[in-house]
C-alpha cells in the first residue's frame, strides 16, 4: 500500500509570526492523521516551521532548491543550506516557477538531482495548461515532462520522491479536474513510470498526488480514486482548520 502523503503549499505567503500561530492550530488538528503531513513554507519560515514542529508528526519542506551546492547564484537557496535547517522535502517544478520564472524539464531534473544528493525528498511538479488541454495533449505533456524529470534518476531513489499532477488551467482558478480525470491522468504518468522503472515499482513505490485545487468540499472524492495518493494544496493549506480537513480525508 502506498501510503497518502498531504503537502500544503503555501507560496509567498505568511510572515514568521503567523507561521508559529499557524503550525501551533495545525498540531492537534493533525495529530492522528493516517497521511504524511507536510507543509512548504517560504524560505524565510522555514526555521521558525521546522521549530514549531519538532515533536509532531508535520514535516517541512521548501518550494524550490537550486542545482548547484553553491556561486554566483543570486536569490537562490542550495540543498546543502535546506538541510541545515532541517527541511525534509522540497518542491521542484511548480507551474509557477515554469510560467513566471522560466523553469525548464532540464533545470527540473537538474534540481532533482541535487536535492536527492544532498537527502532532501524531491515532491515533483507535472502538469498541462488549459491550451493543451483542450488541444488534447494532456497525455503527451504529463508524459514527456515525468521522463525528464526522471533522467538518470536511480530506482534506488524512488521511496523518496512524490509526483504531483498538477493541471495548470486547475491552479488558484477554483476549478477542478472531476475526480475520474484526475485518476485517468495520473494513471498515465504511473504507466509512464512503469515504463521508465518496472511495473511493480510505480505500483508499490511512486506516489501520486493531485494539485488542483484540493480543497475540504472534494478531497475525500479525490482520494478515493486508486491512483491518487495525496494532494499538493495551495489555498486550503492556509487556514488550520481547511487544511486538516484535508489531511483528514
Amino acid at each position: 500500500m502506498r501510503k497518502p502523503i498531504i503537502a500544503g503549499n503555501w507560496k509567498m505567503n505568511n510572515t514568521i509570526a503567523e507561521t508559529k500561530a499557524l503550525v501551533k492550530d495545525l498540531i492537534p488538528l493533525v495529530k492522528d492523521a493516517k497521511c504524511d503531513v507536510v507543509i512548504c513554507t517560504p524560505y524565510t519560515d522555514l526555521a521558525a516551521a521546522v521549530e514549531a514542529t519538532q515533536g509532531t508528526n508535520i514535516k517541512v519542506g521548501a518550494e524550490n532548491v537550486h542545482w548547484a551546492e553553491k556561486g554566483a547564484f543570486t536569490g537562490e537557496i542550495s540543498a546543502k543550506m535546506l538541510v541545515e535547517l532541517g527541511v525534509e522535502y522540497v518542491i521542484i517544478g511548480h507551474s509557477e516557477r515554469r510560467q513566471y520564472f522560466g523553469e525548464t524539464d532540464e533545470t527540473v531534473n537538474a534540481r532533482m538531482k541535487a536535492a536527492l544528493a544532498a537527502g532532501l525528498k524531491p515532491i515533483v511538479c507535472v502538469g498541462e495548461t488549459l491550451e493543451e488541454r483542450e488541444s488534447g495533449k494532456t497525455e503527451e505533456v504529463v508524459t514527456r515532462q515525468t521522463v525528464a524529470a526522471f533522467k538518470d534518476i536511480d530506482k534506488d531513489e524512488l521511496d523518496n520522491i512524490v509526483i504531483a499532477y498538477e493541471p495548470v488551467w486547475a491552479i488558484g482558478t477554483g476549478k477542478t479536474a472531476t475526480a475520474e480525470d484526475a485518476n485517468d491522468t495520473i494513471k498515465v504518468i504511473r504507466d509512464t513510470m512503469a515504463k521508465l522503472y518496472c511495473p511493480k515499482c510505480a505500483e508499490d513505490r511512486v506516489r501520486i498526488q493531485y494539485g488542483g485545487s484540493m480543497n475540504p468540499k472534494n478531497a475525500s472524492e479525490l482520494m478515493a480514486m486508486p491512483e491518487i495518493d495525496g494532494g499538493l494544496i495551495g489555498g486550503a493549506s492556509l487556514k488550520a482548520e481547511d487544511f486538516s480537513k484535508v489531511v483528514n480525508f
